[in-house]
């Protein structure tokens, strides 16, 4: 039999097919705490819980193509940078039939959640509360500005935890922190950031000693502006990061 014959005589539907979707975690550091933009559910299943912007994908259609799809109608994002976190298989993980889920993850300035929110108000942004420490992994909860508990849909909860570990993760190798910063920054700011991410106070000296013997970092010889006090100095991340000064 050639390939073009058996082509022919496969029947697709001789093997059950799961549905595939892709789930957006949209993180940044809002006032020292991790955040991620959420959407509620105004239909069953899980109604009135709140869910991770996300769709099917198209039977024509790519992973990344729906993913982008899905950011520019549900987000109002047509440039965010993002990446596969995970897939998400459990059997049971959605009611209506089995259906996997692809999780994209993406890192972003607090200033792109404020757009964000002015061009999709049904979105709110939502603190995350990790429970637990270092490592450990699991899931996570979110809460909205007035504290006010925000039930998660799905395994959405176990999707934001996964990232929250892989932030910790590649915090110290990678420059994820840097994704959460505009292009020029104090160390303070960059610490707030490292804090955010681990759900830990950090000693300032040591801190700032370990960032600037890394030599990821470039100053600028400019100031911050607005300080009440001594203007703090502004950094930028080395493109050449092996390199010092």
């Amino acid at each position: 039999m050639t390939g073009v014959e058996f082509l022919r005589s496969y029947d697709p539907e001789e093997y059950e097919r799961p549905s595939v979707a892709v789930d957006l975690i949209l993180m940044s550091i809002v006032h020292g705490k991790p955040a991620a933009l959420l959407l509620r559910r105004d239909e069953h299943p899980d109604l009135g819980r709140w869910s991770l912007p996300g769709g099917f994908v198209a039977i024509d259609e790519s992973l990344d193509a729906a993913a982008s799809r899905v950011l520019a109608a549900k987000a109002r994002m047509t440039d965010a940078y993002f990446e596969q976190l995970y897939t998400f298989g459990a059997v049971d993980r959605d009611p209506r039939a089995r259906i996997i889920s692809v999780g994209y993850f993406a890192l972003l300035p607090p200033a792109r959640f404020s757009e964000a929110l002015k061009g999709a108000p049904e979105l709110t942004l939502a603190e995350l509360v990790v429970p637990w420490e270092g490592e450990t992994g699991g899931a996570v909860k979110a809460r909205s500005a007035e504290g006010d508990a925000l039930p998660l849909a799905f395994d959405h909860a176990d999707m934001l935890g996964l990232a929250i570990l892989r932030l910790r993760g590649k915090l110290d190798y990678s420059g994820v922190a840097f994704a959460l910063l505009p292009e020029l920054f104090t160390l303070r700011a960059l610490q707030d950031v490292h804090e955010a991410i681990l759900g830990v106070r950090l000693n300032k000296p040591a801190f700032r000693r370990r960032m600037l013997d890394a030599g990821r970092l470039e100053a600028t010889g400019e100031r911050e502006t607005g300080a009440s006090f001594r203007p703090a100095e502004l950094y930028r991340r080395r493109k050449n990061p092996q390199a010092k000064e």
